[in-house]
């Protein structure tokens, strides 16, 4: 009788458990960012403020923005080494047309176009012809950079009042601060990507194809489909994000973004999400941007260390999150 009392007793904790650990992912990087917040506030003045995490928002709007795009790309286990082109590239090509003389009426749309279109092109040869998307995206990465430099070698100023406005207003937070449009539109990006991911049928077949693609293909999943728009997703980001690059420097330049797609995947592993696919959240890769640009923004306020300490620090923790993941994967290994 005691047995099962105690059995009946003991459920509960067990649920408990088994819902921190599925959570840990998430929890990690989140106890991370707290304990650089924190600490930066107790060595720094005015690290901890509100003024900070805004900016946070605002500087990493156009990393955070394609690495949602990413996340959906590497959940379905894949990778997109294209983003940081199309980002400098969708850029270039607002500056051209803006020098033409067409405004961002013709500008934005076309540099959205043509990240959807790469995008889409990059997903339909990894799905018909078999093609390992790594090859892939890396081809779509200097396709992308070289149409930029052939629009212009050289940096295209963007003479339109309307992206200088657009880096300045905001919805007001008290005194000078304000939430700025970049921020607006990387939380917009992030509430949605949680919603696509969480409650319909695309996010829940993104999943399927990551955990295991054969079984989703048995279950009769549209696989090509959803693979194609995985993708091009993740282009459209890539361009929005080139859009929200120009609010930042006004205008278009062939090297900009260099890098930028292994900060974007920096962010999504530290975020929580697997690279084998099939586990992680757009809210952990959320996370993982911030704590990216908290690093930069520690670096900054020490004021002695050289800029390149961020790609330090970022390294060693990619080392720390890439060996958590590991040991939770073995821990669930040897529970089953």
């Amino acid at each position: 009788m005691s047995s099962t009392t105690d059995t009946g007793a003991s459920r509960p904790k067990q649920g408990l458990l088994a819902g921190l650990k599925q959570r840990i992912p998430i929890l990690s990087p989140a106890l991370v960012f707290i304990v650089i917040f924190a600490t930066g506030g107790l060595l720094y003045r005015h690290f901890f403020s509100l003024q900070v995490l805004l900016n946070l928002f605002t500087d990493n709007a156009f990393l955070g923005i394609a690495a949602v795009g990413m996340t959906f790309v590497i959940i379905s286990g894949g990778i997109d080494l294209s983003v940081g082109a199309v980002i400098s590239t969708s850029a270039m090509v607002i500056a051209v047309v803006d020098q033409a003389g067409a405004g961002p009426l013709a500008g934005i749309p076309l540099a959205l176009a043509f990240g959807a279109a790469i995008g889409f092109l990059m997903g339909c040869i990894i799905h018909f012809f078999k093609a390992h998307p790594f090859i892939v995206t890396l081809s779509g990465m200097f396709l992308a950079r070289g149409l930029g430099y052939v629009l212009s070698w050289q940096s295209v100023p963007i003479g339109s009042r309307f992206y200088s406005q657009a880096s300045q207003i905001g919805i007001p937070m008290g005194g000078i601060l304000k939430l700025s449009v970049p921020a607006l539109m990387f939380i917009a990006v992030v509430i949605i990507g949680i919603y696509i991911q969480r409650t319909t049928r695309y996010g829940r077949n993104v999943y399927a194809i990551g955990g295991n693609e054969q079984s989703a293909f048995l279950m009769g999943l549209p696989i090509g489909r959803t693979k194609i728009m995985i993708y091009t997703i993740s282009g459209l980001l890539s361009g929005l994000g080139g859009v929200v690059l120009t609010f930042y420097t006004l205008q278009g330049y062939g090297n900009a973004a260099f890098g930028l797609e292994l900060e974007a995947i920096a962010s999504v592993v530290i975020g929580g999400t697997l690279l084998t696919g099939g586990v992680g959240s757009v809210l952990g890769t959320l996370i993982g941007v911030l704590i990216l640009g908290l690093i930069q923004t520690f670096i900054a306020f020490q004021g002695t260390l050289n800029v390149y300490w961020t790609k330090i620090f970022i390294g060693m923790m990619l080392f720390a999150f890439i060996l958590l993941q590991k040991a939770f994967s073995f821990s669930a290994g040897q529970r089953k």
